[in-house]
This record gives structure tokens, sequence and C-alpha cells, in this order.
């Protein structure tokens, strides 16, 4: 009987688990976009400037072909890139190579943007996803999503266990 109790325990705070709220300000990868069309940016490091081809953008960053060798992890440089809003200039850190499962492509991050070029890229950003060149497919769950979904699964499933050996109990008693 006293195995019986322990996972009554255990399955209780399972559920209580399950029950709790979940964290909203959690933080949400940003949308991530397949840049259509072989867009060129203009890079700037110490007054020497070279052309990349975008690959993958995001309000956070994104990845990029460019003409120079490999650059080291943490290299700053400027990035002017004409979208349809008109002109977005950034600074940005270059990141590792090998982005996006390409060898010569390289991750950047941005570190700063004037409201202006934001609010550009924002909507650059936007109406590519619109035009279906989103990473994420239609319809697509979020790791998130996928949690809350298989836990609120695991939820109703504990609550029938516990309705079903409670009317059990019940039968029982008035035996």
């Amino acid at each position: 009987m006293g195995n019986l109790t322990e996972i009554h325990k255990y399955w209780h705070a399972l559920l209580r688990m399950a029950l709790k709220p979940q964290n909203a300000t959690k933080r949400q990868r940003p949308a991530r976009i397949r840049v259509p069309n072989r867009e060129r940016v203009l890079f700037t490091i110490h007054d020497r400037k070279f052309v990349g081809v975008v690959q993958r953008l995001s309000l956070t960053g994104g990845s990029v072909i460019h003409t120079e060798a490999p650059l080291p992890k943490g290299t700053l440089a400027g990035l002017d890139l004409r979208t349809v809003f008109g002109k977005v200039t950034a600074q940005i850190e270059f990141l590792h190579t090998g982005a996006d499962g390409i060898a010569a492509a390289q991750a950047f991050r941005f570190l700063g943007m004037d409201d202006f070029c934001t609010r550009r890229l924002k909507a650059a950003i936007e109406q590519m996803r619109s035009a279906g060149f989103s990473d994420e497919e239609p319809g697509q769950k979020g790791l998130a999503e996928l949690v809350s979904s298989g836990l609120s699964t695991f939820r109703e499933h504990i609550q029938r266990l516990s309705s079903t050996r409670a009317l059990r109990g019940k039968g029982r008693a008035r035996r």
C-alpha cells in the first residue's frame, strides 16, 4: 500500500507542475527570413569595404556569404542594406561560420541601429514573411506550443485516471 501512496504523490506533483502557469516573459526567437534574390549587403571594417549576399535575416541578426575569408568571431563592422523601404544601416558583430549549414556562411548580430532603420528592417522582414520566405512552416508549432499541448494532454489523462480511481474507491467503500 505504501508503494501506491508514493506513486500517487509522484503523479500529484507532476499534475501540479502541469497546471502551473507558463512563464509569459520567455523570449521567443524572432522570425527568421530566407532572403530572396541574392540581396547584396555592404560591410565596412576600418574604412575597408566588401560585399556579401544575405542568406537569412531577423530583427536580431542573420547570416551572410561574403567575399572575404572568414572573419574572426567578434569582428565589428558597419552594415548597409538596401530594402524596398529604404536603406538600413547598422553596427554588427560577426559570429561563427557555417551558419545555416552552409560552410561559407557567417552569422552576425545587430549591435546598434537607429529607429528609422529599425522600422525599415521590420517592414522589410514582415513583407518577406508575408510573401512566404519565413523559416517557419505555415501552421508549424513552436517548441513552447508543443510542450504546452503535450502537458495539456498529460493533465487530461491524469485527471481521468484520478476520477476513475476515485469512483472505484467509492464503490469499494460501499461494499
